[in-house]
């Protein structure tokens, strides 16, 4: 048995094949399947069945397109509402793909129907995909199907983890969908998980506690914001995802930027954050290209909102196609390569100063601080003095941020200049601290916890 993981920095996911160097089970595959298609072909091996281990909440599934252009057997949850034909599966049913043994375990926590698949060869270790339920050191988030829901899928949680460590030997590997920095994850462990059982037993936050309603009250304190965005993904799974189309989106010449900057749509210059506070189209947005792209972008524009990005060159476009095809943004509305003079000649320029906590700590002791990360992390430390509003509050908050100039950060960096991004498009004059949070104490500036 060989396992290949497919990675998705961009959302923290990951997808799985694994064969016996003949057929292929795949594991929670995302939209884009040609990352998938190359890698069987790679390997040599053929498709045969395709597995969910939920309806996601995080990104549009590539089951439904690889299984019909494969001819592979779909499996999924039989309680899952599904629009579309597959083979459903209970809990304890087997499945013989090739010389693998794939068990189902109903597993329920992170969503009410959630399975995970134990995978056996011969008498090697069983590999166990667990999806959203057992991660590495901690569990899946139980608050995305509703608040109603939450507080028993917290307990089905606990209880799916226990049993799964219960019945499975110390040497099973475990591979989780989530967890690599997903908002599906819930509260972090304070150590590192090899990803054995053995050692998940020692380090997993469920299984460190035998007490059911301790767990939910920590697991329930410890659940902070997730995207917006996670709204729209399971209506799109449960009907189904299409087939994306990542052809070069259309070119958008200077009169028609210009136009949509002024009708207010979304223009999203990708470059690098210190390009951009350089220098600038006045009404763009910066969401630069990195990891969290496509997490940010979604979790702030509107949905169905027309979309236009702007690209040193024509590979920084396909990139955030890809990223934003996957959590369902299926095309954008334009898109224009080059630079600032290419782009739109004669439209306004603006910029912003960019500095340092050091730069804040030696020269605007008095400054006004705007802190734009999560109300969990404000909790635990912030900046004497500065004002919390989240991220994804900033918009419908407007009206909450102070006057004058705002030194805006967040941890690293990357929120704070979508953040001033925003604030520059609504008139603020602003101030980007592009610095590591962990500087701030170091620089000399007074921190404080919350309580």
């Amino acid at each position: 048995m060989e396992v290949i993981t497919i990675e998705t920095p961009s959302l923290g996911d990951r997808s799985y094949i694994v064969h016996d160097g003949s057929v292929a089970l795949v594991i929670d595959p995302q939209r884009d399947i040609d990352r998938v298609v190359a890698a069987v072909e790679h390997a040599g091996v053929e498709i045969t069945h395709i597995a969910e281990t939920h309806v996601h909440n995080d990104y549009v599934s590539g089951g439904l397109t690889l299984a019909r252009i494969t001819g592979a057997t779909y499996l999924h949850a039989a309680a899952e509402p599904l629009t579309f034909d597959y083979e459903p599966m209970s809990n304890g049913d087997v499945v013989v793909v090739g010389d693998l043994r794939v068990e189902v375990r109903a597993t329920p926590g992170h969503t009410p129907h959630h399975l995970s698949y134990v995978v056996s060869a011969g008498g090697g270790p069983p590999a166990v995909f667990t999806g959203g339920s057992m991660l590495y050191g901690t569990v899946g988030r139980t608050d995305l199907i509703g608040p109603d829901a939450t507080h028993e899928l917290t307990r089905a949680q606990f209880r799916s983890v226990h049993q799964l460590a219960d019945e499975l030997p110390g040497d099973a590997q475990i591979y989780p969908t989530h967890g690599f920095g997903s908002f599906c994850a819930s509260a972090t462990s304070d150590e590192d998980s090899d990803g054995t059982l053995a050692t998940e037993r020692r380090v997993n936050i469920a299984l460190q506690e035998t007490n059911e309603d301790t767990f939910v009250e920590r697991l329930l304190n410890g659940l902070d914001a997730y995207p917006r965005y996670y709204a729209q993904m399971g209506p799109l799974n449960i009907a189904g995802g299409i087939a994306i189309d990542l052809s070069a989106p259309a070119s958008v010449d200077p009169v028609q930027l210009a136009r949509r900057i002024h009708r207010g749509e979304w223009v999203v210059d990708l470059r690098p954050r210190r390009e951009f506070a350089a220098q600038h189209l006045a009404g763009t947005i910066n969401v630069e290209l990195d990891d969290g792209f496509s997490t940010y972008l979604a979790w702030l524009l509107p949905w169905g909102m027309p979309l236009t990005l702007l690209a040193d060159n024509a590979d920084s476009i396909a990139e955030a196609q890809r990223q934003l095809v996957r959590i369902g943004i299926d095309r954008p509305a334009g898109a224009a390569t080059g630079d600032l003079a290419s782009w739109s000649p004669d439209a306004d320029r603006l910029t912003y100063e960019v500095v340092s906590f050091s730069d804040l700590a030696n020269d605007n002791v008095d400054a006004t601080v705007l802190d734009v990360r999560r109300d969990g992390e404000f909790t635990v430390e912030h900046l004497k003095g500065a004002t919390s509003i989240p991220l994804h509050e900033l918009l419908d908050r407007l009206d909450d941020v102070p006057d004058g100039a705002l030194h805006v950060h967040c941890q690293t960096g990357f929120r704070a200049a979508i953040a001033a991004s925003l604030l520059d498009r609504a008139g603020h004059d602003v101030v980007l601290i592009d610095d590591h949070f962990d500087n701030a104490a170091d620089s000399g500036l007074g921190l404080r916890p919350s309580g």
